[in-house]
Formats: structure tokens, C-alpha cells, sequence
């Protein structure tokens, strides 16, 4: 798909650099997190914001993706990046991978 947008370009929520409630909210996380850019084609971490703690949602900065799965897993953006990325679907990232297969 030629438009694989980023959670803050759907969401609009205004934390991207630049974005109209940095100054109120601070940047994102996931606007801000270059070791993950590329996962599930997106630019730093915003096609895999679930994965990380402290983004926006429902006008709440929210915290781990355990605390937030439940709400994570039917967000518009995950739904859309599954569909969009097939089977080649990051849920995680790759650091996140490891460390719940040395757990396991």
C-alpha cells in the first residue's frame, strides 16, 4: 500500500515533532524513537506505537504495552498496520522479542 501513514498522522494528535501539543505534551515517543524506524514501514516508531510506553491515547499519555494491550490491540492504528503489513507484521520490537523469549 502506497499511503502507510504513521499513528500521529491518524491519530492526529499533535506530539510529532513539530506537532501543534508538543509544547503542552512533550514529543512522543514514538515520534522520537529512531531505533525503531522502518519497523512495519514507518518513520521511527509510529507504525509500531503500541509497543511503546508513554504515547498518546484516548487524550491519556499512557504507559507500558502491558498496561495498555487490552486498548492497543482495537485501536485504529494497530488494526490498520496489521492489515497494511500482512503477514509481515511487527507486534513488537525486536529487542522487546528477545527478552520474552529469554523469559519463556
Amino acid at each position: 500500500m502506497a499511503d502507510k501513514r504513521n499513528c500521529w498522522e491518524i491519530k492526529h494528535c499533535g506530539r510529532e515533532v513539530g506537532g501543534a501539543k508538543v509544547e503542552e505534551l512533550g514529543v512522543c515517543p514514538a515520534a522520537a524513537d529512531w531505533s525503531s524506524n522502518g519497523l512495519n514501514h514507518g518513520i521511527n516508531a509510529g507504525r509500531i506505537c503500541w509497543a511503546m510506553a508513554g504515547t498518546l491515547c484516548d487524550g491519556k499519555i499512557q504507559g507500558t504495552f502491558v498496561s495498555k494491550q487490552a486498548s492497543c490491540v482495537v485501536c485504529d492504528v494497530f488494526l490498520r498496520v496489521q492489515v497494511e503489513e500482512g503477514r509481515d507484521f511487527a507486534i513488537l520490537k525486536p529487542n522487546q522479542m528477545s527478552a520474552i523469549l529469554r523469559v519463556a
